[in-house]
């Protein structure tokens, strides 16, 4: 199936032995390069003792703004963030991963990011393929990248063989139910369009960790957006946080309603108002 018979079909993933590109601004691209803005946003949580060495492996050369967005840490990650010079939202009140990345995205287009990448800022997912991330949407040929694990061997990088046994069963379900052969769907790194974020109702998503998924579901109910993943190490050590065996078991069942919901929708037997696409203001 070529990438013109269905909008969501992934481009071609990167292997992990390509050479990184040392500037993904193409000359050839309808928009000129100096008026992409890139901007980075990271939802934290209790991240003093991983935000320093994330920040450090951002390319910031590349990277317009640097958002954190605060969910009421208990620790000093809002102090550190502060020292490293990035603009830090606060939350009031706790509001879970998915609350966080809504302020996230309402940040990073209200700031005009033409390119906005989502990275958790535990140290789990490596920085530096942030140039390749976002290569195939500044080139215009995705709207949604994903660095997926899985294009590597996660077991060898630290992942317990639960979560990775779990995260195979869903992603296989998951391209099933949309028509794709994506490696991997359930990761902290991600890079979005301007226009697909503009277009998707991402706030009517769960404030839970189910939001990732619902996204996707969102993408691919558009039926306009192409989306890619490139290689990115599994990195699973102390000081990153990780999602217990119970939370993954809730996550899990709530990715399973996602998967139906969708289903639902795309036959036409329960239409969902979270997968029908919304306009962007001109």
């Amino acid at each position: 199936m070529s990438e013109t018979d269905r909008s969501t079909e992934p481009v071609d993933a990167a292997a992990p032995t390509d050479p990184r590109p040392t500037d993904p601004r193409p000359t050839d691209t309808a928009e000129p390069a100096e008026s992409v803005r890139v901007v980075i946003v990271m939802p934290a949580y209790n991240a003093a003792r991983t935000l320093e060495r994330t920040y450090a492996d951002i390319p910031h050369d590349l990277v317009d703004r640097i958002i954190l967005v605060d969910d009421l840490s208990r620790d000093e990650t809002v102090q550190v963030a502060q020292r490293l010079g990035l603009d830090v939202i606060i939350h009031r009140q706790n509001l879970g991963y998915g609350g966080n990345q809504k302020t996230c995205y309402d940040a990073a287009l209200a700031s005009g990011a033409r390119v906005v990448v989502m990275l958790h800022p535990d140290y789990q997912y490596d920085a530096t393929r942030i140039p390749a991330l976002i290569e195939p949407i500044l080139a215009g040929r995705a709207d949604l990248m994903l660095g997926s694990r899985f294009l590597g061997d996660p077991l060898a990088g630290g992942m317990p063989r639960w979560k990775y046994v779990s995260n195979r069963f869903l992603t296989t379900l998951e391209n099933a139910a949309f028509g794709l052969r994506l490696s991997e769907y359930h990761t902290g790194l991600r890079a979005y369009s301007r226009r697909l974020l503009e277009t998707i109702p991402y706030r009517l998503n769960s404030n839970d960790f189910v939001f990732d998924q619902e996204l996707i579901a969102q993408v691919v109910a558009a039926g306009e957006f192409r989306i890619g993943e490139i290689a990115v190490p599994t990195r699973y050590f102390e000081e990153a946080s990780s999602v217990g065996l119970k939370r993954s078991i809730v996550y899990g069942l709530s990715t399973l309603r996602v998967v139906a919901r969708y289903l639902l929708h795309r036959s036409k037997l329960r239409r969902s108002p979270k997968l029908t696409a919304r306009r962007p203001t001109p």
